[in-house]
């Protein structure tokens, strides 16, 4: 162990174990005080329970202690690693102890009825590992997803929006009106520079080249952004949430601002915006989805402009 590795152990208040350490550590190493301050009892316990653990052979000493330098004496010091942490805390008799132990019997169940759990905060503080740990599991998932030809009420329950707007949409009932109308603001010159953000993103990765998001004619896209946010007679053109976003994406893909990467950048204008306004809920608004009406909105004609609005009020969930 590294003697520059700092080493954090603590318990939260509902038995989980918290553990900071290096970015590069691949376990976690505690000395025996350490880990009696995490579970609340005796060193002396803590050394016994140990001694138990590696006598009977649940845990092999050789991968699962190690000696560790102490910069306070010529002695080095046993440390040991989460494996044996884990099995001290199902030991020990201690109110944290009990804490941790209901925590991991719950966190367990759910690993076996749902065959995953979820840390949130976790999450919130890796959320760029979190990510990877998400294309890592669609890597997992079997290539061929088919309903089997006998479940039909089950295809019919996991589409079952799909028929009510596919119904809107040959009745030319789709909503009008979004329903979200909270005041937002955004400014030209804020999503200028998150849409380079995403050039330079996709120019990395050879996705895009120096003509991505150039303008035509200076001031375009000024133009849109402040299309969205016109007023007549005082009141907002487009009153709802939906229906600025559902223009920004429109107007950005069919007016043409740049020279190349309009459908790129009007996609993610859109969800930008909706996230801005705390709107962007992608349980309904999948990525499928939003490609999907893009390419949709590219292709359409001109004169079908409100339906085409319509449609992206309906799946934005306005009634």
């Amino acid at each position: 162990m590294s003697e520059s590795k700092e080493l954090s152990v603590y318990q939260a208040s509902n038995g989980a174990i918290e553990l900071n350490i290096d970015s590069l550590g691949e376990t976690i190493w505690a000395t025996q005080a350490q880990i009696s301050q995490l579970f609340g009892v005796d060193q002396s316990g803590v050394a016994r329970h140990i001694k138990k653990i590696l006598d009977e052979g649940e845990l092999d000493p050789q991968s699962n202690m190690q000696k560790m330098h102490n910069a306070n004496s010529d002695k080095p010091i046993n440390t040991y690693n989460l494996d044996i942490i884990l099995a001290v805390g199902y030991r020990a008799n201690s109110a944290s102890a009990i804490r941790f132990r209901k925590w991991a019997t719950q966190t367990l169940r759910r690993y076996i009825t749902n065959g995953y759990a979820i840390n949130p905060e976790g999450i919130k503080n890796n959320y760029g590992a979190f990510l990877s740990a998400i294309e890592e599991t669609k890597r997992l998932l079997p290539d061929n997803d088919n309903v089997s030809p006998n479940d039909t009420l089950d295809l019919i329950k996991l589409f079952a929006s799909t028929w009510f707007s596919l119904d809107a949409y040959d009745k030319s009932s789709l909503p009008i009106h979004g329903v979200n109308k909270r005041s937002v603001e955004i400014h030209t010159s804020e999503l200028s520079k998150e849409l380079e953000k995403l050039k330079m993103d996709l120019f990395s990765r050879g996705q895009a080249t120096e003509l991505f998001g150039q303008e035509k004619h200076a001031g375009n896209f000024a133009g849109i952004v402040g299309s969205i946010f016109q007023t007549f007679d005082g009141k907002d053109l487009y009153p709802s949430i939906e229906e600025k976003a559902a223009h920004l994406l429109y107007f950005m893909i069919k007016n043409h601002p740049y020279n190349y990467g309009n459908k790129r950048s009007g996609a993610f204008s859109f969800v930008w915006f909706l996230q801005r306004a705390d709107s962007l809920n992608v349980k309904v608004f999948s990525p499928e989805a939003l490609t999907s009406l893009t390419l949709l909105i590219a292709e359409s004609n001109p004169k079908e402009k409100d339906r085409m609005i319509r449609l992206i009020l309906l799946l934005l969930g306005a009634k």
